[in-house]
């Protein structure tokens, strides 16, 4: 069990962000490694949806009897892994190579932004907890 979930929700959301963030950087840095690579077909990690699907479900998740039973979607932020797509170059010219530096650049720039904005909402969140323990000093 996480430590940290009894005292805050918030701070375990945002340290799955963070993990998902990396995860994010790490798949654009690998498309702009293989900028070069004939029939290279860029990855895409997309994990928006499935989060805000775990944060906004409300009542009770359903229940799986079995192991083979199939869930039909995550029942908690836990369970967020996000999925990773190819998307094939589509020009049809050159050598089939679908990365856009350009883009790839400024989704790193986007996602580096987004981490760095969940990595700071987590500093404040643990000051405030180190505030209080130490009992207000």
């Amino acid at each position: 069990m996480n430590a940290l979930r009894p005292f805050d929700a918030n701070i375990h959301l945002l340290s799955k962000v963070l993990d998902l963030r990396a995860e994010n950087q790490n798949i654009i840095g690998s498309n702009i490694a293989n900028a070069e690579t004939p029939g290279y077909a860029p990855a895409r990690f997309n994990f928006e949806q499935e989060l805000s699907q775990a944060i906004n479900q409300t009542g009770m998740p359903l229940a799986t009897s079995q192991p083979g039973h199939i869930a039909l979607g995550p029942s908690h932020i836990d369970n967020v892994t996000g999925t990773i797509t190819r998307e094939p170059d589509q020009t049809g010219i050159g050598d089939a190579n679908g990365v856009s530096v350009d883009e790839e650049m400024l989704l790193l720039s986007e996602n580096e932004l987004l981490y760095e904005t969940a990595a700071q909402l987590l500093k404040k969140k643990l000051g405030v907890m180190k505030y209080v323990i130490s009992g207000g000093e």
